[in-house]
């Protein structure tokens, strides 16, 4: 099973395990985010993510998920990329969370590049025109 690790900022991260606990109806095992603040020193917080990662890892990696590439949790983030055993994905959205979650127990890529479609094919454009609604991507 791979391990999920979730770092964004300030309550991020905990909203969206929450969230997707509910959705998938159970505690998700091995699932944990670490919050950044303005007030956390980066050299800090990738140690604590480190922690973290030995934690997780359960011999088939961790996915890490992130907010904003190229801010500081994704610049924490990309200090603990290890290919085959840390990967890293920025953009971190529900449906993305879902996805991996879901495939968990497939490989470390597959389970990222499941995570991906699920970020990118869970934003849509809604529009409603008269009592009729439609999906536009």
């Amino acid at each position: 099973m791979i391990g999920i690790l979730i770092i964004c900022h300030g309550d991020l991260g905990n909203s969206l395990v929450r969230c997707a606990n509910h959705v998938m109806g159970v505690k998700a095992p091995y699932l944990v985010d670490l919050s950044i603040t303005i007030q956390d020193d980066p050299d800090a917080a990738t140690a604590r993510a480190r922690a973290l990662i030995n934690h997780l890892d359960r011999g088939e990696g961790v996915l890490i998920l992130c907010d904003i590439c190229g801010a500081t949790p994704c610049n924490i983030a990309t200090r603990l990329i290890s290919p085959g055993r840390v990967e890293c994905l920025a953009g971190v959205n529900l449906p993305m969370l879902v996805r991996a979650l879901t495939y968990r127990d497939e490989s470390l890529p597959a389970v990222a590049e499941k995570a991906l479609i699920g970020a990118r094919d869970g934003a849509l454009r809604l529009s409603c025109e008269a009592a009729e609604c439609s999906i536009k991507r």
